[in-house]
């Protein structure tokens, strides 16, 4: 593996700051993106001895993307697999409805991610080898309080690679989408409502390097949180919404 590169966007805080000292530590050669520099810089200097890169960038820009890809490029080797993992949220209450979290965050969560696959698909396809992760959430299978323009965006991820894995098989590339459930991050520490199951940053970033290194597809965790939800999907609406607000009020 040592040799392997990986690309990680929202490399400089919570899970993609875990995963990127996670993959260092294995032999991986590790690019982090993120719009602040000095986050990026406090993950250089925890990692090992230059094995993490820092390219700050920002996601929502298209160009961007292609810039950073290419300088990866020039300076590491092709990237081997990419985990495009940047995202913002914020509890949203109707109370104080707003059109901007919305647009935010379908512009970094989602089109950040869209962005970074054009970037790297004409390289990778070239080679006919890559392997592309999307860091979705659990959210993404079922509307959850607080969470109408994040929830969206995580399930536009969900359908994006489903609908890329076809073409990507034909391509020899691989795409993976994975759903954490409530992780210990800056992000969840915003909520006030209880977060199920909330595991600790340093077992999510060993259970999506598991998954990654297996080639698996889906990689979700916990696993009683996502089946769970996964369950409320197929349940008829009057059945699913009284069984979630009592699961999600206690």
């Amino acid at each position: 593996m040592s040799a392997r590169i990986v690309w990680i966007t929202g490399g400089g805080t919570g899970i993609g700051r875990e995963l990127a000292l996670r993959m260092a530590a294995h032999g991986w050669t590790v690019a982090i993106s993120g719009r602040r520099q000095e986050p990026l810089d406090e993950v250089v200097a925890a990692g090992q001895m230059g094995k993490v890169h820092a390219f700050p960038m920002d996601v929502s820009d298209p160009q961007a993307n292609r810039n950073t890809v290419a300088a990866i490029t020039a300076q590491l080797g092709p990237i081997d697999l990419a985990v495009l993992n940047a995202g913002v949220y914020a509890p949203f209450k109707m109370s104080e409805f707003s059109v901007e979290p919305f647009e935010r965050m379908i512009r970094i969560n989602y089109l950040g991610a869209v962005y970074g696959l054009d970037a790297l698909l004409p390289g990778m396809r070239e080679r006919r080898h890559g392997h592309i992760a999307f860091v979705s959430s659990v959210a993404g299978y079922h509307g959850m309080p607080l969470g109408a323009p994040y929830g969206a965006t995580k399930a536009a991820l969900i359908n994006l690679a489903e609908s890329l894995r076809f073409s990507f098989a034909r391509m020899g590339l691989k795409v993976s989408i994975i759903n954490p459930g409530f992780v210990k991050t800056p992000l969840t520490a915003q909520n006030t409502f209880p977060m199920p199951f909330l595991m600790d940053v340093s077992d999510a970033a060993a259970r999506i390097e598991k998954g990654l290194n297996a080639g698996r597809f889906e990689i979700f965790f916990p696993r009683r949180l996502a089946l769970l939800l996964k369950f409320f999907r197929i349940l008829p609406y009057p059945i699913a919404y009284p069984l979630m607000k009592l699961f999600f009020s206690r």
